[in-house]
């Protein structure tokens, strides 16, 4: 008679393994494929901005998400808080704060090069959501054309590519390119840097 031998830690782990995978798989071929493959996809609400998705006052109660044109941005501040929307289906990316934008519109002469370069006419877009612990809440100082989160103060330089200016932020805000497309307001491509905070995201 064979000796039976005990199991090794490897082996017990690949039967583990592979229970696991049966119990995942069974209720996937239950499914079909194509409910199976919809299960795997993520969630578009979720997807971060793309070249072309215009970009909408966040729906309120429900309600239908209205564009934005240049004129809608109040020249000088102070920010208005957006998200883009893919514009094949019309669907909102605010299944994620990440997506949140703020839009200031400034003179295009008073904004640094690189962000002249990003910007619609004056218009700028930076996440909405603080680098430090993400926060936001923003304060928005005219004179200085700042804002400044009212968690922990940092303040970042809108008219200079949201540098920190102060505070604990470890860095900028990332910025979204901007364009126009049939007098809207539309993304030109993703974000420049990742949205989020230090300690791990949001």
């Amino acid at each position: 008679m064979t000796p039976v031998r005990p199991a090794t830690p490897a082996s017990r782990r690949s039967l583990l393994k592979a229970v696991a995978g049966l119990g995942v798989a069974l209720p996937l071929a239950r499914l079909g494929v194509r409910d199976a493959a919809a299960l795997a996809e993520p969630d578009p609400r979720t997807a971060r901005p793309n070249a072309g998705d215009r970009l909408v006052r966040s729906p309120v109660d429900g309600g239908r998400p209205s564009t934005l044109t240049p004129a809608a941005i109040p020249a000088g501040g102070p920010p208005v808080i957006a998200y883009p929307m893919e514009a094949a289906t019309g669907l909102v990316r605010d299944g994620s704060r990440l997506n949140q934008l703020l839009l200031v519109r400034l003179e295009p002469r008073d904004l640094a090069e690189e962000t002249r370069a990003r910007a619609a006419g004056g218009i700028v877009a930076y996440s909405a959501v603080c680098t430090h612990t993400g926060c936001d809440q923003w304060e928005w100082d005219a004179r200085g054309k700042t804002i400044k989160c009212a968690c922990h103060f940092s303040i970042f330089d809108v008219k200079d590519a949201a540098r920190v200016l102060d505070g604990p932020a470890p860095r900028r805000l990332p910025a979204l390119p901007l364009q126009t497309i049939g007098g809207v307001l539309a993304a030109a491509g993703g974000f420049v840097g990742r949205p989020g905070f230090q300690q791990g995201g949001v």
